[in-house]
């Protein structure tokens, strides 16, 4: 458990900047007024996504690797952060969309179905808790390995071989 004290501590952090994110989403109006530009902004949370993934590799470079680390190490920290955060991923679905926004669902699924973007039964089927939570689990899993070989690339040691 101590090998992965790091990505468990901004995994967790992760989880806790998902859900701040998703009440601003909420107050602002994002889940209901507003719903229409929801996919434009809460693209935005990949800015803060990527600044936890840099931090945290960041830390382990210079916590567990002493300020050098190859690529193929960060990378399996990164890896091993979305395992931590695909793991959460349900937690945090649940927390947002039951306690947070319970409305979110049939919000979208009217905007959806009153802008000919889907036949009821589509939007119903796509816009559910248990299908964002799977994709929560397998998108957080996609993106997050994606997002730590770039991080990974960036923050290893030049000319450093382990």
């Amino acid at each position: 458990m101590k090998k992965i004290a790091i990505e468990i501590k901004w995994g967790l952090l992760f989880s806790i900047a998902t859900l701040v994110w998703m009440i601003i989403e909420n107050v602002v109006g994002l889940h209901d007024k507003y719903i229409s530009k929801h996919l434009i902004y809460t693209n935005l949370f990949a800015i803060i996504a990527i600044a936890i993934y840099f931090l945290a590799l960041k830390e382990k470079k210079h916590s567990i690797f002493n300020g050098k680390m190859t690529w193929r190490q960060g990378f399996i920290s990164g890896v091993t952060l979305s395992i931590v955060i695909s793991f959460l991923s349900p937690l945090v679905q649940y927390i947002t969309f039951t306690l947070i926004t319970p409305q979110f669902f049939t919000n979208i699924i009217k905007y959806a179905v009153e802008n000919k973007v889907q036949t009821q039964e589509q939007a119903e089927a796509y816009f559910s808790l248990k299908n964002y939570m799977l994709q929560g689990v397998f998108g957080g899993l996609s993106m997050g390995v994606f997002t730590s070989a770039i991080v990974a690339f960036i923050l290893k040691t030049k000319n450093y071989k382990n």
